[in-house]
Order: structure tokens, then sequence, then C-alpha cells
């Protein structure tokens, strides 16, 4: 079954009538529906679920799943728990209102802390504060866009605004090479969701995205420079070794690797 991201792409595609342009230059490039890569690079076989306690809410700008360089996707590939919804300044899916309002759930919205009044920052989990939690499991809010789309997310969000602001301060600058920000402190969503799932104990699965992230980065990177795929390099290597690992996992789940069949569009 599609995860969350490919199933929100193709309610766009729908609403839309018309399939994306993925490519700036050229002709539209085939690429695989699964990884959105072009055949000659795909890494659907590199697939790697880890199931995690912890979830993921993406909150997506308009044309953000359509893009391939999109990075929500990725998270979305590796923790099975991921949500996406579309934003829209006007509406908002009352899914996403049930998802916020869940018993099981303590929600924070990603974001950094001088955006939002001090008494609703955090820089760690609440039970981590010691503020009693008894059951709840986090679900990380991550606002997918660019930087000034996530900012007006932020602030014309008002279902957001009695939710505590998780405020990260990461120590190492983005990796990611596909789309630049001018700000090196500024990470793209898949970067963030490592974070946060590390910051959750879920270090196995914060390391598997961070690999899986690099890998899609160069292969990607590759594909654009009509370079075939280093299948040794490094980051291939590190993410090979992370999916024969086992890590320890809260009682009830299971560590997954799946490899999808490429469908081609």
């Amino acid at each position: 079954m599609p995860h969350a991201v490919a199933r929100l792409r193709a309610a766009c595609i729908a609403q839309s009538g018309t399939m994306p342009r993925l490519d700036r230059d050229g002709p539209r490039k085939l690429r695989c529906v699964t990884c959105r890569l072009i055949p000659s690079h795909c890494m659907c076989g590199l697939r790697t679920v880890v199931q995690t306690r912890a979830a993921v809410c993406l909150i997506m700008a308009e044309f953000e799943p359509l893009k391939p360089s999109n990075t929500g996707w990725l998270i979305a590939d590796v923790v099975p728990e991921t949500m996406a919804f579309s934003w829209s300044r006007k509406a908002v899916d009352p899914a996403l209102l049930a998802l916020l309002a869940d018993p099981q759930w303590q929600p924070y919205v990603v974001f950094p802390g001088e955006f939002a009044a001090p008494e609703r920052v955090t820089t760690e989990l609440l039970d981590q504060a010691g503020v009693e939690q008894p059951g709840k499991r986090p679900l990380f809010i991550l606002l997918d866009g660019t930087w000034s789309e996530a900012r007006k997310i932020f602030r014309k969000s008002p279902y957001l605004n009695a939710l505590p602001v998780l405020s990260l301060r990461p120590e190492q600058l983005s990796r990611y090479r596909l789309r630049r920000s001018t700000h090196e402190h500024h990470f793209c969503t898949s970067e963030v969701a490592a974070l946060c799932l590390a910051l959750a104990g879920e270090l196995h699965a914060a390391q598997t995205l961070e690999a899986y992230l690099d890998v899609f980065s160069a292969r990607y990177l590759s594909a654009r420079q009509s370079v075939p795929a280093d299948a040794e390099d490094a980051a291939h290597q590190r993410l090979r070794a992370l999916r024969g690992q086992t890590s320890p996992l809260p009682a009830g789940h299971l560590h997954i690797r799946s490899s999808l069949p490429p469908p081609i569009i």
C-alpha cells in the first residue's frame, strides 16, 4: 500500500487533473513512482522500514508532495507511522484535527524557538523534562516546504497555537545537497525528522533515515549529472550496515526490512 506522502501526491494530481512537471529542463523523465528516481538509479531495493514508537506528521506546502527532491517522502519510506496533510490557510483537514486531539499522542510542533512565545518552547520531550505524559507517544509535526512557506504555515495555523514548540539545536550543519537554503542552520525535513527520532531515543531509526537521505541525495545528483550510481560509496555501505542491524524497539514493535518493486511512470 502506498505510504501517506505517495497518497497525498496522488490526491494532488487527481485534484489538478494533470501530471506535474517534475523536471525543470528538457523533456519529462521517466521516473519510478516509488522512489522518484530514474530507472537506472532506482533505490527501491534499499528501502528500509523501521518501526518506531514516535510518529511524524507532515503538514506540506501546496506543491511539496509533487517535487522529486522532497525529503518528507523519505521519512514516510522509513517510518511507517508517518501522516501527511496538505496545508491551506482557509481550511484544515478534519483528519488532521482528529490526529492532534487523539489522546495517544503528545504532539510537538518542530520549529525554531525564537518564532514562538517562550512559554511554548521546549528543547526536550516533555517526559524528559519531568512532566508526566503517561502512555503518550511523541508525534513530531514537521512543516514541509521552503523556509518562507514553513514560517507562513506556523503563523497562520491557529490549530497549532496551543501545542508545545520543540526547538532543536543541532551541532552539525546540514548535509542536504539537492536544494540549498541561504542559511546553513536550516535543515531539510528528513534531517529534522532524524534529529527528532534521536531525541526520542529512536537511534536506529534516526541513523537509518540519515543514511537513507545520503543515498537518495547521491543517486539523485548522479542521475542529474548522467553518471552511474556508486553502490559502494560510504553512504551505501552505511545504509547496508544499518539494514543488517537489529535495534532495541519498544515492546510490541518489530524491525522490518522490505524491498519494494520499482513501478515506473
